[in-house]
């Protein structure tokens, strides 16, 4: 169940923070309620993950995915450019949590 929960947090937390860019400064009632209920839920879950996974690999598996998704977002959605920095970055927010995977099983 840990896994199912960081999944629904990270995807709470990734739809809340689309639903950021269509506030209009908290101005639009709808965009501004969808901010709230994801970033209420997935720190829920993110509560319910930490009864059975250590806090450093949780947060760093959930901040890497999260801006990992919400950058491809970006790029694909959103028109922002795919440069060469910011994809090798992406690669290395992801290679960092794989050590920390591989880290803690050690």
């Amino acid at each position: 169940m840990p896994a199912l929960f960081l999944s629904i947090a990270i995807l709470a937390e990734v739809a809340g923070t689309v639903a950021l860019k269509y506030t209009n400064g908290f101005t639009s009632p709808g965009p501004t309620a969808a901010v709230v209920i994801g970033y209420g839920l997935s720190f829920w879950m993110l509560a319910l993950v930490l009864r059975d996974m250590p806090i450093g690999l949780t947060y760093a598996v959930w901040a890497a995915v999260g801006t990992a998704l919400i950058a491809a977002i970006g790029i694909v959605a959103f028109g922002e450019p795919a440069t060469t920095l910011k994809l090798l970055s992406l690669g290395l927010i992801i290679a960092g949590v794989v050590g920390l995977n591989l880290a803690g099983s050690h």
